[in-house]
Formats: C-alpha cells, sequence, structure tokens
C-alpha cells in the first residue's frame, strides 16, 4: 500500500524498526546523531559556500548535549530570551548569541548582555529605551522588521505578518518612530525579519523583494542582515540554490552580512517518539488506540498547529484495511494524534514509532494531568542508544510548590 509519508524522517533507521528500539522505555524521545550531524553538514555547507553565517534557533531544538554535533558548522546560537541566551553561551561557547524576544525586562536586561552578542528589539520604544545601553557595552543592535508579506497558508498561528501582528515594526510604524526621534537609525547595526514555516527559498524570494522595497533605504545603511527562521533547508528537495542566489543578493545588493536562524532544519528527521498501545476500544465505526504518549503533554505541536506526524509502517486511514485513531492517555478529549491506516490491527503493548520528533517537542512538553515527561535518548551512528536525562516524580512537583514541603 501507498505510504502517508516518504522515508525521510525514519531515513536514519532504514525504515525499519530496530531490534534495540524494542528494549527502551515507553513513552520516549530518540534523538539520531546522525541524521542530526547529516543536517549540520548541510547548513554548514551553505555557510562555507555563501559567507552567510547560520545560527541554531534554540527554540526548536536546545538539547544541549547534542550541540557539540552542531557546533562546528554553525555560527552560534539565536535565543528568544535570558535563559537560552545563557544556554546557548554556555553549551556553545566561543560562538555567536543572538537574542530576539517580543519585549525585554528591564530588570533582565544587565544579566542578558553578558550573554548575547547581538540583540535584536520588536519595536521602536524597545530600541529607544534599551539600545543605548545595549551599544554602550559593545552589543550589535538590531530591530526586527515586518515587510507586511504573507507567503503562509494553513499555519496562521505563525505568520507574522497576518493583520494586526505584534512581530516587527513596519514601516508606517518606522516612521512614525522617526518623527519623535530623528538619531534611531544611529543605534542599528542590522535588521531582522522572521516570516517563513517551513517554507521553501520561493518564499523567501518573494519576502526579500517586500524587504528591500521597503526597508531597502535603511538596509544600505546596516552591516547585517537576518533572514531569520523558518527555512526548510534540510529537506530533501529543498531549493538550495535558490537560497543561495537570495544570500548573495542581499550581499551585493545592501553589502551585509547576511545570517540565517533555522530551528528545524537543524534537527529535522534527527528524531522519534517511541510508545506503546495501553488499551484498543471501539466507539460505534470508530476504533482507537490509547498509547503512553500524548499530543497534549508530548507533542503539543500536533494540536497548536495543528499537524499529524509520520509515523513509522502506517498509511493515510483509507489507503489500508484498519483504521485506527491514535489518542493519548490524558482526560482532555482532544488529546488526539490523528487517524492512520494499517495492514493489521493493533494490539496491547504494540510498539508505535513516529518520526521528526526532535523539534519542538523536548523544548514544548509538559506535565498536564501529571502526566510523566518521556526520558530522552541519543543514538548514535553504531546504533547504541543511550539515555541522556530522565524524569520523574520529583520533576513534576518542583514546579508546583515549595520544595521544602
Amino acid at each position: 500500500m501507498e505510504k502517508m509519508d516518504p522515508r525521510a524522517p525514519f531515513a536514519a533507521i532504514g525504515g525499519v524498526i530496530p531490534p534495540e528500539f524494542d528494549t527502551l522505555p515507553t513513552p520516549c524521545y530518540l534523538i539520531d546523531e546522525a541524521a542530526l550531524a547529516q543536517n549540520a553538514a548541510i547548513l554548514g555547507g551553505l555557510a562555507a559556500r555563501t559567507g552567510c553565517r547560520v545560527l541554531l534557533a534554540q527554540k526548536a531544538f536546545s538539547n544541549y548535549d547534542c550541540y557539540p554535533i552542531l557546533a562546528p558548522h554553525l555560527a552560534g546560537t539565536e535565543a528568544s530570551g535570558l535563559f537560552e541566551a545563557r544556554l546557548g553561551a554556555e553549551k556553545m561557547p566561543g560562538k555567536e548569541v543572538h537574542v530576539f524576544c517580543a519585549a525585554y525586562r528591564k530588570e533582565e536586561m544587565d544579566e542578558l548582555l553578558r550573554y548575547a552578542d547581538h540583540i535584536v528589539f520588536n519595536s521602536p520604544n524597545q530600541l529607544s529605551a534599551f539600545g543605548p545601553m545595549a551599544k554602550a557595552t559593545g552589543k550589535s543592535v538590531g530591530l526586527r522588521i515586518n515587510p507586511e508579506c504573507s507567503t503562509q497558508e494553513g499555519h496562521d498561528i505563525y505568520d507574522p505578518c497576518a493583520p494586526g501582528s505584534r512581530l516587527g515594526t513596519t514601516r508606517a510604524q518606522w516612521d512614525s518612530a522617526l518623527e519623535k526621534n530623528p538619531s534611531l537609525p544611529d543605534l542599528l547595526d542590522g535588521l531582522h525579519f522572521h516570516t517563513l514555516c517551513e517554507q521553501d527559498a520561493d518564499a523567501l524570494e518573494v519576502t526579500l523583494d517586500a524587504v528591500a522595497e521597503k526597508f531597502g533605504d535603511l538596509l544600505r545603511r546596516m552591516k547585517w542582515l537576518n533572514f531569520g527562521g523558518g527555512h526548510h533547508i534540510t529537506r530533501p528537495g529543498y531549493d538550495i540554490k535558490r537560497l543561495e542566489r537570495c544570500i548573495a543578493r542581499a550581499q551585493q545588493d545592501f553589502g551585509v552580512t547576511v545570517y540565517l536562524e533555522p530551528g528545524e532544519a537543524c534537527a529535522l528527521n534527527a528524531g522519534f517518539l517511541l510508545t506503546r498501545v495501553l488499551d484498543v476500544v471501539q466507539n460505534g465505526d470508530t476504533t482507537i488506540a490509547i498509547l503512553d504518549a500524548s499530543a497534549a503533554c508530548h507533542m503539543p505541536d500536533v494540536i497548536e498547529m495543528p499537524y499529524k506526524p509520520p509515523l513509522l509502517g502506517a498509511a493515510e486511514p483509507d489507503d489500508a484495511p484498519y483504521r485506527v485513531r491514535l489518542g493519548g492517555p490524558t482526560c482532555l478529549s482532544g488529546d488526539v494524534i490523528g487517524d492512520y491506516g494499517f495492514d493489521a490491527p493493533l494490539a496491547i503493548g504494540d510498539l508505535l514509532v513516529f518520526g521528526d520528533m526532535a523539534i519542538y517537542t523536548t523544548c514544548k512538553n509538559n506535565t498536564f494531568n501529571g502526566m510523566p515527561l518521556p526520558s530522552i535518548l541519543t543514538r548514535s551512528p553504531n546504533g547504541d542508544c543511550r539515555t541522556i536525562c530522565s524524569f520523574g516524580y520529583e520533576d513534576f512537583r518542583y514546579r508546583l510548590g515549595s520544595s521544602d514541603q
């Protein structure tokens, strides 16, 4: 039967469940070091060919035990605030630390500037408030711009160019701020935009046209331009040559150093979530398998984005003899991963392997309903699996009250 996903999410294991998976505790995340290294090499090759600088966006992948695999190929890390900035500085030492936040807290700024090399502000207000302080400490200062150019479909929650967006400064907002403070551009070293989500370079090309049209005059005064994230660079079939042309265009037209800060591309198809069937129930015409993994707790993008993750050996629900709805064990009625097709009925104890589970999982999971957090393991190129961290009751409890009770 025709499978629901190409082999890319499971290429690291050859499209089959390795025998050692059957011995691992479930649920657990498994990060494949060879797949991670392959992604890093692709990103490093892009940087070497073009002169751009590539950062790891830690919001998507922040398992720092794996940073030594990525670091040789990257310029550094991108952070969304103080804690990620500190993590990048400590766990990828000697590399650049870039930070963007929609709004910074005054009481955190001193500490943040100890870790950050580049700091990007979201609005002229924030630039005015903290830009002088950042410049005085020798930091490179940037402004996030909103080119008001939407290229997404179906991911409205991730569209920073949607009407009324809180992210980035529009040209009208910038011009209004200049009327009040004409010296604002003197604070800036660079501009930053982030408008893409799991997209190819054609969307970047369109966005660059809008950036040049609306902010080209300001860009010519800058030292760098950050293309942000959302570039699916390591996905099979991604148009890297077009990306390279976009980078060259910015370098030639504006004389800037180009940064990219992919998160997903760094760990794309480099992880798995292993889970077992706890129960199988029948409700009318619907067969439901309850797993020990939860969409709400362990793969929250399934509900938030939403999307249906690839599942090894499964097909689209109407393309196989047995249609099964997979759900988690929580009390949330909507804790549903999706409907899948199988060649045979599922049974209690069956092992299932979801793909592309290194990104937006371990850094976003939660303990709703007191669900245990899955252990995190790595898999070496020779197939050896190692637990890098595991969690228990204390990890659930300490977030909710006094530690001495």
